[in-house]
């Protein structure tokens, strides 16, 4: 089985910084082993040399009958085993070994007799240089390792705190903000929210971005490339999202003029079956047209709400009264909520029509303290509409759609500051929650 590892340890700082840790290491430890290798090799070279240099002084002086000097002697005691049977056989050899507790280097060749003639260099200088340069790789590739990971450390975090920065944009670029931009300051000249995309959508306003003065930058690299395209892409959707805005609202307020002449029309029509479907399509085009219309004005982001304090339990009584088709309002508890009466009242009725359109009987509205339910016992709604919220006009596999009034009564939510829910009665039948805030 894989080990599990921490969320943490998944980060690119935390990736990088373990990278560099281990190229550090590997690049400290090959730089000192071959430093090592080499001043040990030339540090033993000199002391071997000097010991085969008296090694030959000595073998002179016995062959000539003098007293050999301090250190040299034939057949020693502390003479190493190997170095002996060395010089025995007739050879000449150098060897590193302890002679009372110091380190020594021994050198030692044949003379008569087959003894062996050996002289000892005292080797503690050479190795206290070697354990000094050891210590001294160590303290130096501890410290480089140190200032590498710093510096690195430096900038990966530079990298990620941009990545960072993108991904907070495009989470709220996802959540609806599309003002939201990266800027980075390697992309160059940079792009920022039209001032006037906020206006009314039926203007003749420029598209939703431009760009700013060009300002100098540095080279653009990965992650400003990424930057760029995510300010790119933000830009046009809200241009064509400002598009569709005007578009509906255009739409809506140019149908306004004919309908209600339709309107008038249809009222100077004789009575009979004929009249009655002719004033019941233009009643229904007005009020989708009045929906546009409240749309656009959601979308634009300029509705105020006028605050007052209301008894929930009786605003939707008195919304479900308005909406006139038979719907049962159970009060679990009763609360004092601080809403826009006109507006609360807008998002039950469209609850409790929409239930009642796209549903079946019965349709409970059902408050319990800030929390109020609508329910129906129909199929349910689609799983679209669950995943996502509503979405205009959509219709799923041939199936009827839901129309506008799910989406005004999301947008009327917001606008209140509540969150609407959609769900499905494990028993079957659609939910919709509306949460409000106690006062």
């Amino acid at each position: 089985m894989r080990p599990v590892l921490p969320p943490w340890s998944g980060t690119l700082a935390v990736k990088a910084a373990a990278f560099i840790t281990v190229m550090c290491c590997a690049l400290a430890a090959l730089l000192g082993v071959l430093v090592h290798v080499q001043v040990t090799n030339q540090t033993v070279g000199q002391a071997r040399d000097q010991a085969l240099q008296r090694l030959t002084q000595a073998t002179e002086r016995y062959e000539a009958g003098d007293t050999l000097r301090r250190g040299a002697g034939v057949d020693p005691p502390e003479l190493p085993g190997e170095l002996r049977d060395l010089a025995v056989a007739g050879d000449r050899g150098t060897m590193v070994a302890e002679r009372e507790g110091r380190p020594t280097m021994w050198a030692a060749g044949p003379v008569d007799g087959g003894r062996a003639l050996a002289v000892a260099v005292d080797y503690g200088q050479q190795a206290r240089t070697i354990e000094g340069l050891d210590r001294a790789i160590l303290w130096s590739s501890g410290l480089a390792i140190g200032a590498t990971l710093l510096v690195g450390a430096f900038a990966v975090t530079r990298v990620t705190r941009r990545l960072h920065t993108t991904a907070q944009v495009a989470r709220r670029i996802s959540a609806g903000d599309l003002d939201a931009r990266v800027n980075d300051p390697r992309t160059g000249p940079r792009t920022k929210a039209d001032p006037r995309s906020k206006a009314d959508p039926r203007s003749k306003a420029a598209p939703c971005a431009q760009a700013a003065p060009r300002t100098k930058a540095g080279p653009q690299d990965e992650v400003a490339a990424v930057a760029a395209a995510l300010d790119s892409m933000a830009a046009s959707l809200q241009g064509k999202l400002l598009a569709e805005q005007r578009f509906t609202a255009d739409v809506a307020h140019e149908l306004r003029t004919p309908l209600t002449g339709l309107h008038a029309a249809a009222e100077l029509l004789p009575p009979g079956r004929p009249t009655e479907l002719v004033r019941d399509r233009v009643a229904a085009l007005r009020t989708l047209t009045e929906d546009l219309l409240e749309i656009s004005r959601l979308d634009t982001g300029r509705e105020r709400v006028e605050l007052d304090t209301e008894q929930l339990g009786p605003l939707a009584e008195r919304a479900v009264r308005a909406a006139g088709n038979g719907t049962e309002v159970r009060v679990v508890r009763d609360v004092s909520v601080e809403t826009d009466r006109r507006r609360l009242e807008r998002v039950l009725g469209n609850l409790v029509a929409n239930a009642h359109q796209h549903g079946r009987g019965p349709v409970v509205l059902t408050v319990d303290g800030p929390v109020v339910t609508v329910r129906d016992h129909g199929d349910g709604f689609p799983a679209y509409l669950v995943a996502h919220g509503p979405q205009r006009f959509r219709t799923e596999g041939g199936t009827r759609g839901h129309g506008l009034g799910l989406t005004i009564a999301r947008g009327q939510a917001e606008v209140l500051g509540a969150r609407l829910e959609f769900a499905n009665a494990p028993e079957g039948g659609a939910v919709a929650t509306l949460r409000l805030a106690a006062e």
